[in-house]
């Protein structure tokens, strides 16, 4: 864990804290900071729509990897 010191807007931490309903600042930015790389590695998966090719059909994916059996 790394301790950093921020100045922040008091009503942006207040409604941020309303919003993901936490009690503590740091869970507020944590919860934010968190979403927000979610949503960025979201959109990149978006991205690679139709650019990628599987190999394997469907079951094959669902079942495990062949080359171990």
């Amino acid at each position: 864990m790394t301790r950093t010191t921020l100045t922040l807007p008091y009503d942006l931490v207040c409604e941020l804290m309303s919003l993901v309903n936490t009690r503590s600042k740091t869970e507020a930015v944590v919860t934010a900071i968190k979403d927000e790389i979610r949503t960025r590695k979201l959109e990149q998966i978006k991205s690679m729509a139709g650019k990628v090719e599987f190999e394997m059909c469907a079951d094959q994916l669902r079942h495990g990897d062949h080359r171990l059996g």
